[in-house]
């Protein structure tokens, strides 16, 4: 009787959702200056993280995004602030192939102090 053997090479991927690993943290700005959110999210694959404000991507040039490691971080920067107009809650997305989440921080913007005459 003759024994035969058999080898089967396995190759288990394993994807993981996103998870922050910074989070943006709420901010008080005076109006005229400048206000920094960062985020960053781990993941397999890499999640991208964008940035959204009522919703809807930020875009204006105002709004500064710099990403870093692979675009899985970034920095939201925006200036000049203006009250009310940039007073509103933030949203950094995380998003892969696996999932999408989303974490919040508020601006507030205080009025800058006039000078007397």
């Amino acid at each position: 009787m003759q024994c035969r053997q058999f080898y089967s090479d396995v190759l288990a991927v394993i994807t993981g959702p996103p998870q922050f690993i910074k989070h943006p943290v709420d901010q008080i700005g005076v109006s005229g200056g400048v206000a920094s959110f960062v985020c960053q999210a781990t993941g397999d694959p890499k999640p991208r993280v964008t940035w959204n404000k009522k919703g809807k991507k930020v875009n204006s040039q105002r709004f500064e995004t710099i990403e870093y490691d692979d675009g899985a971080g970034a920095v939201l920067r925006i200036q000049p602030l203006r009250t009310p107009r940039d007073e509103n809650i933030y949203e950094c997305v995380a998003q892969n192939s696996v999932a999408e989440i989303t974490v919040n921080a508020k601006l507030t913007v205080l009025r800058g102090k006039k000078k007397k005459l």
